[in-house]
C-alpha cells in the first residue's frame, strides 16, 4: 500500500504510516455515535445570569485584565467565501439570464445596500465601461454577477470571508478581519492596551491578510487606543488527512501521490495548541456586527471570561489545597460538588472509589483545560447542540455535538435532539494553563473516536474525506466545559451573501 514515493511525501507533510493506518481503520470502522444522558438545558447544565452575577463576573473580568496574564483572540479565518455565493455561481451557470429565484431577486433589488457595491461599480466601470444600473437595465445581470465573483473582477468567489467587505460607514467599508480588530480592542485587550489577536489563514491568503492588517492597523490603533500585535498561522500540513475511494482504499492522483485533504477545523487544535497565551478568546470570522451594535457582543464577551476565571480560580484553590495532603472527608466533599455542579462533570462511580483513588480523580478532572462557551436558545438556526454527554471514562460531562456524532435511529436520542432548546454560536473563551502557570498540552484532551467521514468529490470521482474532531467538539472534548445563555444578538453569522442584507448588518 505505501510505496517509497509514499514515504517521501509523508515526510514532508510530518505524518507518520502509523497515523495512515489508523485512519484506513476509521474509514473501514467508522465512528461510534456519544452516548447522550440528556440535551443541555436551565436545569442540566446551562447557567443564567443574573443581574448580581453579572456585575460580579464584570468585576472579576475587570479585575483580570489588569493583571499580567496573555489574553489573545482566536480567529479561525482560512475559510473561502465560496460558498456564500453558491446561489449566484449557479445563476452565473443558468440557462437564464434575468433573474428567477427569491434570492436572485432580492440581491439584485438591494444591491446598493451591499457594502461592496462601490468597489463593484468601478470594476465594472472598467472592465465594461458602463455602471452596475446601465448594465442591469440593458438585462446584464450575469455580468455584474462575474465581475464581483471571477479574478478579473473583484474575485469575492475566490477570496476567505474576512477579506469582504461587510459593513458600511461613513469613513469606509470594514471587512470582518477589520471587525474582530474592533472587538478585540473592547474586550480582550490586556494591561497597557495590548491586543493580541491571531488569525488562521490559508497559504495562498496570507500575503493579503497582512497586506490588509499593514494598510488598517494604524487607523484602529489610534482609534480604540491600543497596542495591536497581530499573528497569522495556517494549517498545519501533519493534519491533513487521506481520502479513499468508496472501497476505503487509498486514492491516488493522476501524478500517482496520495491525495490529501485539509483535516476540517479540527485540525485548528494544534495552531491554538502553539499560541503563548493564559486566556484564549474563539469566534468566527463571520459573526461580526458593526459598532452601533457591538453593545451586548462586548458585554457578554466579558461576561463568560469573567465566569471562567471566577471558575478556575476556585479549582485552581482547590488543586493546591489537595496537594497540601491535609483535607478531610466534608472538605472533599465540597470540591466533588464543585465537580458535579460548577464544573457539571458526573462520575456515577464516585462512591465506590477508595479515598487515595478518589483524591486522584478529582485532581484529573480540575486540572484540565476550561473552556465557557455561550449558548443561544434555539430559533432555527444551525449550528451544533449542547449535550451531556458519556466520556470513554464513564463520567458524564457538557460536550457540543453535531447531529453525525449522534444516532438518530435511536428514538430517546432523536427526541433529545429535536428538543434541545439550545444550540452552539461558537462562542468560546478558554484558559489553556494549569494552576502551576504550564501550558497543556492540548492535543492530550482530544477524543480520538469523535471525527466523522462524509462523502465529497473530486473530478468526477465520488470519495470519502476524514475530518478530525471539530475544534470546539472532540478536540476539547476532555476539557472542563461550562455552558451560559448568551442572547441572539451576539450570534449574526454571514452564510450567503443575502445575509448582509439582514438589519444585523446594514449601518444605514
Amino acid at each position: 500500500m505505501i510505496i517509497p514515493q509514499d514515504k517521501e511525501l509523508l515526510t514532508k507533510k510530518g505524518i507518520s504510516e502509523t497515523q495512515i493506518t489508523r485512519q484506513l481503520d476509521c474509514f473501514k470502522k467508522g465512528f461510534p455515535y456519544l452516548k447522550l444522558d440528556a440535551a443541555a438545558s436551565v436545569d442540566k447544565g446551562i447557567l443564567v445570569l443574573n443581574a448580581q452575577s453579572q456585575k460580579e463576573y464584570l468585576a472579576a473580568w475587570d479585575e483580570y485584565v489588569n493583571g499580567d496574564k496573555v489574553i489573545v483572540k482566536f480567529v479561525p479565518a482560512s475559510g473561502a467565501a465560496s460558498r456564500m455565493f453558491k446561489d449566484l455561481f449557479e445563476f452565473l451557470g443558468a440557462e437564464y439570464d434575468k433573474p428567477v429565484t427569491e434570492f436572485e431577486k432580492i440581491f439584485f433589488a438591494h444591491i446598493k445596500s451591499f457594502a461592496f457595491y462601490d468597489d463593484l461599480n468601478a470594476v465594472c466601470l472598467k472592465n465594461e465601461k458602463q455602471d452596475i444600473a446601465t448594465l442591469m437595465a440593458a438585462g446584464h445581470y450575469k455580468t455584474v454577477v462575474g465581475n464581483l465573483l471571477n479574478e478579473t473582477g473583484l474575485n469575492y468567489g475566490a477570496l476567505p470571508k474576512g477579506l469582504l467587505k461587510f459593513h458600511s460607514y461613513p469613513d469606509g467599508a470594514r471587512t470582518p478581519m477589520e471587525e474582530h480588530l474592533a472587538e478585540g480592542a473592547l474586550y480582550a485587550s490586556g494591561k497597557a492596551g495590548r491586543s493580541n489577536i491571531h488569525f488562521t489563514v490559508s497559504k495562498e491568503h496570507m500575503a493579503l491578510f497582512e497586506a490588509l492588517v499593514a494598510q488598517k492597523v494604524k487607523n484602529y490603533e489610534n482609534k480604540y487606543h491600543v497596542d495591536y500585535h497581530i499573528s497569522f498561522s495556517e494549517q498545519k500540513p501533519c493534519t491533513d488527512t487521506l481520502a479513499v475511494d468508496m472501497e476505503n482504499e487509498p486514492l491516488r492522483g493522476e501524478d500517482g501521490q496520495l491525495v490529501f485533504r485539509p483535516g476540517g477545523h479540527g485540525a485548528l487544535i494544534e495552531n491554538l495548541d502553539d499560541l503563548d497565551a493564559n486566556i484564549v478568546f474563539i469566534k468566527n470570522i463571520d459573526n461580526v456586527v458593526p459598532d452601533k451594535l457591538k453593545g451586548d457582543t462586548v458585554l457578554y464577551k466579558k461576561l463568560i471570561a469573567g465566569v471562567l476565571v471566577k471558575i478556575q480560580a476556585q479549582s485552581f484553590s482547590y488543586l493546591r489545597f489537595l496537594d497540601t495532603g491535609k483535607y478531610n472527608p466534608t472538605q472533599i466533599r465540597e470540591i466533588i460538588q464543585f465537580v458535579q455542579k460548577k464544573l457539571c462533570c458526573k462520575n456515577p462511580e464516585t462512591k465506590e472509589l477508595e479515598d487515595a483513588d478518589l483524591v486522584l480523580y478529582l485532581k484529573s478532572k480540575l486540572n484540565r483545560p476550561m473552556r465557557v462557551c455561550g449558548m443561544v436558545k434555539n430559533v432555527g438556526e444551525p449550528g451544533g447542540g449542547p449535550f451531556l454527554a458519556y466520556n470513554p471514562d464513564g463520567t458524564i460531562s457538557l460536550q457540543i455535538l453535531e447531529s453525525s456524532q449522534i444516532n438518530m435511529s435511536d428514538p430517546k436520542n432523536k427526541e433529545m435532539f429535536e428538543k434541545g432548546t439550545y444550540f452552539n454560536p461558537v462562542d468560546l473563551v478558554c484558559a489553556v494553563r494549569d494552576y502551576k502557570g504550564h501550558k497543556f498540552d492540548l492535543g492530550k484532551f482530544v477524543d480520538p473516536a469523535t471525527g466523522f467521514i462524509s462523502q465529497k468529490s473530486k473530478n468526477g470521482k465520488e470519495l470519502k474525506a476524514l475530518e478530525l474532531p471539530g475544534l470546539w467538539n472532540g478536540a476539547m472534548s476532555d476539557w472542563n466545559t461550562i455552558f451560559v445563555e448568551v442572547p441572539l444578538t451576539t450570534f449574526n453569522p454571514v452564510k450567503t451573501v443575502n445575509d448582509l442584507l439582514r438589519p444585523q448588518h446594514q449601518n444605514a
